[in-house]
């Protein structure tokens, strides 16, 4: 039976396993579930994941939510995955872990909690919330600094010095691409002190194209929307403080 990956990709954990099963050859069934539709909550997605979040899988009668426990399974359980995303070292999988096990408490908690806050949050029918984004921010810096100056330390090109992507990589490259409907100078901002950060987004991407563009497609057309959105609200306004148009890195 093919695998079912349950994914909205504007969630940037369902864009890591997508981009893994494509990148790795897995034969899957994506089955879309909306968050901005609420689908996420509906009794039918909660007999998959009681937890109601995204992404999770069905491989046959087994169930797996979270990203990174299925990325470890995917990698473990389907034949032709290569070694390096999840290396059968029990050191160097040790380090991944501990990579993983930074980026829920740490990148994760600021880069999506400032995104959310600062831009797409009336996608979902919610307001913008600048003190949640002011105190996500903070994380954020905080989180950007750490990557720089300890997981990318090293002349590797992925983290922990590593010549190839791991999981790791593949899941907090992901993370950083909400960025990229920010404003211009506002992701100029956050981003631009990271030499290396900003290198080792575009080896992970280099790394898993074309698959990475086709799947981040998503993210460029929030910016389209959010462009338009400022554009209306300018022209409405007279257009006296109408803000340059969004410009994708991708």
């Amino acid at each position: 039976m093919k695998l079912k990956v349950y994914a909205d990709r504007m969630s940037q954990p369902s864009r890591a396993v997508i981009i893994f099963c494509k990148v790795n050859g897995i034969d899957y069934e994506e089955i879309k579930v909306h968050i901005s539709k609420d689908q996420h909550l509906t009794p039918e997605f909660a007999e998959i994941n009681p937890m109601k979040l995204l992404p999770a899988i069905a491989d046959g009668r087994f169930k797996l939510f979270e990203s990174h426990a299925i990325l470890i399974y995917l990698a473990c359980a389907f034949p032709g995955v290569a070694d390096h995303w999840y290396p059968a070292d029990v050191f160097k999988r040790s380090k991944i872990h501990s990579v993983l096990d930074w980026h829920h408490s740490n990148l994760r908690r600021g880069a999506a909690l400032y995104v959310f806050n600062t831009t797409i949050a009336p996608i979902f029918g919610r307001p913008l919330n600048p003190q949640a984004a002011a105190e996500a921010e903070i994380i954020l810096s905080s989180s950007l600094s750490k990557l720089e100056s300890f997981w990318l330390k090293g002349n590797g090109r992925f983290l922990l010095g590593g010549n190839q992507p791991s999981i790791a990589d593949l899941s907090l490259v992901c993370e950083l691409m909400q960025l990229e409907v920010l404003d211009e100078k506002d992701r100029t901002r956050l981003l631009g002190p990271h030499k290396k950060v900003q290198q080792w987004i575009e080896n992970t991407r280099n790394a898993t194209n074309p698959h990475f563009d086709e799947v981040h497609r998503v993210i460029m057309l929030a910016k389209e929307r959010q462009q338009h959105q400022l554009l209306k609200a300018a022209k409405n306004e007279g257009g006296s403080n109408m803000k340059k148009p969004l410009v994708s890195r991708m």
